[in-house]
């Protein structure tokens, strides 16, 4: 599956650690902004059958607001919800297993501040790459740590479209776009903002 990448649309949304009750409204308001083309689904610690209610309720609103639809980790899991595709980290299931399970569905892949990870990745038919961290993060542990400089030796292997993440935000976000980052993937500065509620700290986005 192609990727389009339109200069407004250029927010990869993750969603957060927790679902609240909150959730689905503050995400039907984050998806009438219109800068959002993937929303990712990442669930570490819920059931798989919660896991399958919660992404066929969230698939429901991608449709509706043309944004992709992405499952962390689980190609299965992206399979039986028909989701758009699949994000795969490092230890996660292969990139040619995950396509045979696909087919022709998005499949990105973490590929941290790693050239040799990046030409793998193009090599195995990777629709995207994903690079960093590239600011101090909460949502995750950070082993890897990305620069300006990755991003653009990288940027050079291919016209693949690179996402980057890590700690992203209203102050640091406009030098990666500089510097022709295509994506920027976002979790906690949207969700768990303590100076903004979602649709705020998107809108700060221009």
């Amino acid at each position: 599956m192609k990727i389009s990448n339109s200069k407004k649309k250029f927010i990869y949304l993750i969603s957060p650690n927790k679902i609240t009750i909150h959730f689905y409204k503050d995400l039907i308001e984050l998806f009438k902004s219109y800068k959002i083309s993937f929303f990712q689904l990442r669930l570490k610690k819920r059931s798989y059958k919660s896991k399958i209610l919660i992404a066929k309720k969230t698939k429901k609103l991608c449709r509706l607001y043309n944004i992709k639809f992405i499952v962390n980790d689980d190609p299965y899991l992206a399979k039986k919800v028909n989701a758009d595709g699949c994000h795969l980290g490092q230890k996660d299931i292969d990139i040619k297993k995950a396509r045979k399970i696909l087919g022709n569905k998005i499949i990105g892949v973490t590929c941290h501040n790693s050239v040799n990870l990046s030409k793998k990745a193009i090599r195995d038919g990777a629709n995207y790459i994903a690079l960093g961290a590239f600011y101090p993060t909460n949502t995750k542990k950070v082993k890897f740590k990305a620069k300006i400089s990755d991003l653009k030796r990288i940027k050079k292997l291919s016209k693949i479209p690179i996402i980057v993440i890590g700690g992203i935000n209203k102050d640091n976000y406009k030098k990666l776009l500089l510097n022709k980052a295509n994506f920027l993937a976002i979790s906690s500065y949207i969700f768990n903002n303590k100076n903004y509620k979602p649709k705020e700290a998107l809108n700060l986005l221009r």
